[in-house]
């Protein structure tokens, strides 16, 4: 793995699609750290946080790993006080009716239903 830039001082925020066992994103926290990093967190959009994920996290530098609801979290969030999430129930289900009625899915890019 190579670190592109200059994080020294620095929050650095580790944005990703999906995390399964966290191996390569708790590496990527550890190089960020060592680079210099003030603080570590990571964004994505879908925790699956199968096997050794969740002892990971919580053995990594991590502030906090953020993820969205579509897959549910709430065991997760009870074995590790780094994991957070943010609930999408809202906008998938407008995305749905939007897509059932013939609306505009891309609209909701720019305009969040509540």
């Amino acid at each position: 793995m190579v670190l592109v830039g200059d994080v020294k001082d620095k929050v650095a925020i580790l944005v990703d699609d999906m995390a399964d066992t966290c191996g390569t994103i708790c590496h990527a926290a550890e190089k960020l750290t060592e680079a210099g990093a003030t603080k570590v967190y990571a964004i994505l959009t879908h925790g699956i946080f199968s096997g050794p994920a969740i002892s990971r996290i919580n053995n990594a530098c991590f502030e906090a790993v953020v993820v969205t609801n579509t897959i549910p979290q709430d065991g997760h969030m009870k074995d590790s006080s780094k994991v957070q999430c943010i609930d999408v129930s809202m906008m998938f289900a407008e995305a749905v009716r939007r897509t059932h009625n013939g609306e505009s899915v891309s609209y909701l890019f720019s305009n969040v239903p509540y």
